[in-house]
């Protein structure tokens, strides 16, 4: 298993994700670490499938569908702590 990421590299992992892949994210908007992804329009249902994706490559681990709730993936800190709770394991 690879070297578990701190909490600041998946923070900037993800913020980078995001910034690369949906455009409104791009656009001067500066989010909070508490800012909800959906709320702001940074993401749709079809985003977060697409963050998923990157999570589960980029970190090696695997989304269950019962996991995929706002309170683990709709806000950079909690995908942060989601990310490093999974990579724990």
């Amino acid at each position: 298993m690879p070297v578990m990421p701190s909490p600041d590299a998946i923070e900037q992992e993800v913020r980078q994700f995001l910034k690369d892949n949906f455009p409104l994210s791009a656009d001067g908007v500066t989010l909070d670490p508490d800012d909800s992804l959906i709320e702001v329009g940074v993401i749709d249902s079809t985003g977060v499938l697409e963050l998923i994706g990157f999570i589960e490559e980029r970190y090696e681990v695997e989304i269950a569908d019962e996991e995929v709730l706002p309170e683990n993936l709709d806000w950079i800190a909690s995908i942060t702590r989601f990310v490093g709770e999974k990579r724990a394991g």
